[in-house]
């Protein structure tokens, strides 16, 4: 995920030292750091080696030893006082202590102590510390979003009144998408906070950015020392990587004029609610997220008082009662929040998609129709299409024409051009060719320009084929895709001395097919609930122009002098904020909507289609539901649906029931005690009242009967009518065809027969796909719509 996603350099994280030492380095570096941490210090070396190992607790909400204990915090202490030797300071090795997000606490124990612990009564799970990775001038224009029309943004007046959290690196508070000139007060109900720290004091807030938090606890107990060449981090709210700052604008950056990248894409910046307010919560460092931080944040967040909780980070997919944020997502949907996941970059393969649970909203990314045109011509007259993001056209010098070079032999990866790894002798003043892959994008341009090369051409491999993420790189470069390298090489192989020069194009909007999939947004099926289609929806994630922090330049890399208030970043990471913003203008107009009703307007709302009419593209063939979801988002279809799905917490508990969930993993999920035979003799025929619609037949099943709940949230005596396109060997039936809504708000239930006609013995597995959509019989704005997925096993 780093090369997509963990900022525009893409640089790797280090992997050396022990935790231990590095924690005694990095403090030795921060004196004013809390005492805490210098007793934990002295434990990690002296006493305990690298044997330590930050662990979750999870406790019973209602145990039966609390009532002993006038506080959570004393109970939550009690259990490290019973577990650890006498003459030890407990409270040492707590790092946090949790109550909304879930009941436990985070602390640094031995593998003999886990055992121990696991044995005491009221303890429910015990789960190590896991690291998780982080995963616009004109993004808002593409989803038709306008402030003269009367769409999202004029009937929820901009998000006005709502609040988005955002769990990422932090923010840059000075940068112009956080000024707060034209924002409302800051809500009576908002309980957060600004916590000063390391370059940021608590007068850093204002009415957009209302809210500033960080958590280093578990990353300073686990992390290796940074490497030399990282920029240092604040530790604070400040942003040091840029990540946070970039995706707190796509959320909520109030509009921003005479916006662009180094003069490229030059426009009016603004996130997805510019009236919507801003709280960040810092739970990501140099090398990633802990989810004993990320819990923390989420813990806290629910107390706050926020509307909406995006989190641009995540890994593989994990079992619910395994995943951290899964469990405290949960306790923020039971608190009224909607909480946005980035499905991660680790497509195409399948069933990659993480953010899994049924109650997250879980975003793929897409491209836009705006492109930077860096064509080259090669020295026998032939052109090959690149991108850029570099500033040639405005310096004649930057499109001169030089000598080709592509090194390679050896083991130093001068294919990849690694810093260092590049003769002097050979690349001096040439246009240098290097592969993409293993190093950032960025940093080969950097190498290319320390060896003394004077342009760099970054070509992808057969694995990134033709995906186009761009950069403004720090000398003349542009990225071809993979049809375009095998071209330039065979020119080179057969051309005694290779010449190119690289023509700048600018910014080119509209000539291309949009959206897309992007290659690296990754896909289903869900692994571990086959009746959940995977990702939701797709978003804008591609070249996607947003904040940028003032310590850095545009590529992120510290060598990189330049300064820039905006830059251009890839990944379901800068997909999720889109969402994100627009779950916030839903929010803003329908204050009383659940998370489910929200997640439903957004995906039964999503276009199957892209700007042209045609079907949305993945590479080369149309798009799967397992690529793109219930598809596209649509944020003026989605402020006004006619018809949700709507899901109470209960139902999600009795849908872990019908997956075989134990009674003890529900409780570590939910909360909730629950016996699942009664549940299911009580729920006899429940299926998910999900807004897609997802069938696995197993060896010998034929048929499944599906049941739906619709509620009517547009006009009073509305009619539907039914229309299915029914997956290849599939036949579906819907009882009844027709729904009449007398009143706003009634909800009106339907049955679906999904029928094999497949000879299942053919293939191992196969998947087919459909579509059900209710079209309101008086109004063809309301068209509601729900993908089908149907898996043979």
């Amino acid at each position: 995920m780093f090369e997509l996603s963990s900022s525009p350099s893409n640089t790797p994280p280090p992997t050396s030292s022990s935790p231990s030492n590095y924690l005694c380095l990095y403090f030795s570096m921060e004196p004013k750091l809390h005492l805490f941490f210098s007793a934990l210090c002295f434990y990690l070396v002296s006493a305990y080696g690298n044997t330590l190992r930050t662990y979750i607790v999870q406790l019973h909400p209602h145990g039966v030893t609390s009532s002993s204990f006038p506080t959570k915090f004393l109970w939550h202490l009690s259990f490290l006082d019973q577990t650890l030797s006498s003459e030890e300071d407990s409270s040492s090795r707590l790092l946090y202590s949790y109550g909304s997000a879930m009941e436990g606490f985070a602390a640094l124990l031995t593998e003999t102590e886990i055992e121990l612990l696991r044995g005491l009564p009221d303890v429910v799970a015990v789960r190590p510390d896991q690291l998780l990775q982080l995963q616009t001038t004109y993004s808002y224009k593409f989803l038709g979003l306008s402030s003269t029309t009367d769409g999202a943004w004029v009937k929820s007046g901009f998000g006005r009144g709502t609040i988005i959290g955002v769990l990422d690196t932090g923010v840059w508070p000075e940068s112009p998408s956080f000024a707060d000139q034209g924002m409302p007060p800051v809500p009576k109900r908002w309980r957060g906070m600004c916590q000063e720290g390391q370059n940021f004091k608590a007068t850093s807030c204002n009415r957009k950015l209302i809210g500033a938090r960080f958590f280093i606890k578990g990353h300073h107990v686990s992390s290796v020392p940074p490497s030399e060449n990282m920029v240092d981090e604040y530790i604070s709210p400040r942003d040091s990587s840029g990540h946070g700052t970039h995706t707190s604008s796509t959320a909520g950056g109030v509009s921003v004029p005479m916006a662009s990248v180094l003069g490229n894409v030059a426009g009016v910046a603004r996130g997805m609610a510019p009236g919507a307010h801003i709280a960040v919560y810092k739970v990501c460092w140099f090398n990633g997220c802990y989810s004993s931080d990320i819990l923390a944040a989420i813990d806290v967040a629910i107390v706050d008082g926020v509307d909406v909780l995006s989190l641009s980070l995540g890994g593989f997919p994990l079992p619910l009662f395994d995943d951290s944020i899964a469990i405290g997502s949960f306790r923020a949907v039971e608190h009224g929040i909607s909480v946005i996941c980035a499905a991660g970059n680790n497509g195409p393969i399948q069933s990659s998609v993480a953010n899994i649970a049924p109650w997250i909203a879980t975003i793929g990314a897409s491209t836009l129709d705006r492109k930077f045109p860096a064509i080259v011509r090669m020295g026998n007259g032939e052109y090959v299409y690149g991108e850029s993001l570099f500033p040639g056209k405005s310096l004649p010098i930057a499109e001169k024409e030089l000598e080709l070079v592509y090194v390679t032999g050896g083991n130093s990866g001068s294919e990849f051009c690694f810093r260092g790894s590049l003769p002097k002798e050979k690349v001096k003043g040439k246009m240098v060719v290097c592969d993409r892959g293993v190093n950032g994008r960025a940093e080969k341009g950097v190498a290319v320009k320390e060896a003394g090369g004077a342009a760099m051409i970054l070509a992808n491999t057969e694995i990134n084929l033709e995906e186009d993420s761009v950069d403004a790189h720090v000398l003349p470069a542009t990225e071809i895709g993979y049809a375009e390298a095998v071209r330039l090489k065979t020119y080179m192989d057969t051309t005694s001395h290779p010449r190119a020069r690289i023509v700048f194009g600018g910014t080119v909007i509209g000539t291309s097919r949009a959206p897309e999939v992007a290659q690296f947004s990754a896909r289903g099926p869900n692994l571990y609930d086959s009746t959940i289609l995977k990702p939701d929806v797709i978003a804008p994630g591609v070249n996607i122009i947003a904040a940028w922090p003032q310590n850095l330049g545009p590529t992120g890399l510290p060598e990189d002098t330049r300064r820039v208030n905006f830059t251009v970043m890839s990944g379901t990471s800068m997909a999720c904020p889109h969402v994100s913003g627009i779950a916030a203008l839903i929010h803003s107009a329908h204050p009383g909507w659940t998370p489910a009703a929200i997640k439903s307007a957004i995906m039964t709302s999503a276009d199957a289609s892209d700007h042209r009419g045609k079907p949305i593209m993945d590479g080369s063939k149309p798009a799967a539901v397992f690529a793109i979801g219930a598809g596209h988002v649509n944020p003026n279809r989605a402020i006004d649906p006619g018809l949700i799905y709507d899901i109470k917490p209960d139902e999600y508990v009795i849908h872990l029931c019908t997956l075989g969930y134990t009674r003890s993993e529900i409780f570590t999920i939910t909360h909730r005690n629950v016996s699942c035979s009664e549940k299911l003799k009580m729920n006899r025929g429940f299926s998910l009242n999900y807004p897609s619609i997802s069938v696995a037949f197993k060896h010998g099943v034929k048929s499944k009967m599906i049941t739906r709940r619709l509620t009517n949230v547009g006009n009073p005596n509305s009619v539907y009518s039914v229309q299915v396109k029914p997956p290849e060997g599939v036949k579906v039936r819907v009882k009844p065809r027709r729904l009449i809504f007398k009143h706003i708000n009634q909800s009106l239930s339907y049955r679906i027969w999904v029928i094999s006609r497949k000879k299942t013995q053919t293939k191992k597995i196969s998947y087919a796909e459909g579509q059900l959509t209710w079209m309101n019989a008086h109004n063809s704005f309301h068209r509601v719509r729900s993908p089908i997925s149907v898996t043979w096993k």
